[in-house]
């Protein structure tokens, strides 16, 4: 039986992540910052399958949280909910909308790393960031097809990153594991990683020629 994933964000990303996890057999929760009634019609039209609710009643219910906000939103959430939860961070960090960058993360640590530090008892992996919601709209394909395309992982724990990974793979992508949470500053915007639509040999070509160099 799958895990239960639930989505905070009821964005772009929020919605096509939702359909993801419905086409691929997944019971599915989504939530915005406004009450689940007032974005019942747009989840039910643009993610049929999936099923509206509040924010807390999605982190309640589901065994896997994917967090499709803002990034500067995410220190809003109640950190004692999230206690042993799997928590995938799909979060980038924009000066437009989230303002500067060292308000929210420390200069020292890759974004991520900040999510974990703020859920201290929830299980944080990097993941589902680094390519546009066109492209895990339009790129998904079945396992062994040959022109699919990867999705980085970073995680501090290989249980963890292997749970994310099986998501991944049923979402219809290539998994990679490229390291530790720090290493996933790689998939920031402006970094070597980010915007990347590639197969899982040239990602990690690409994130082993840059990071060498």
């Amino acid at each position: 039986m799958k895990p239960k994933l639930g989505i905070l964000g009821a964005g772009k990303l929020g919605i096509v992540l939702a359909q993801r996890a419905v086409a691929a057999g997944y019971p599915v929760t989504i939530a915005s910052s406004k009450p689940a009634q007032s974005i019942k019609l747009t989840v039910s039209v643009l993610a049929p399958g999936a099923t509206a609710a509040d924010s807390g009643d999605v982190i309640q219910q589901s065994d896997v949280i994917i967090l499709a906000l803002p990034l500067s939103k995410f220190r809003n959430l109640d950190p004692s909910l999230f206690k042993n939860k799997l928590v995938i961070d799909a979060m980038n960090y924009w000066w437009e909308v989230d303002g500067p960058r060292d308000t929210l993360i420390p200069a020292h640590m890759s974004s991520s790393e900040a999510v974990q530090a703020y859920f201290k008892k929830a299980r944080v992996v990097k993941a589902l960031s680094h390519m546009g919601y066109h492209e895990l709209h339009d790129m998904a394909r079945p396992f062994l097809k040959t022109d699919r395309k990867a999705i980085a992982i970073a995680g501090d724990n290989q249980h963890n990153t292997s749970e994310v990974a099986t998501i991944v793979d049923d979402f219809g992508f290539d998994p990679l594991f490229i390291g530790k949470l720090a290493q996933g500053k790689v998939l920031e915007p402006g970094q070597p990683g980010f915007g990347t639509a590639l197969s899982k040999n040239a990602l990690q070509h690409r994130l082993e020629n840059k990071t060498q160099s």
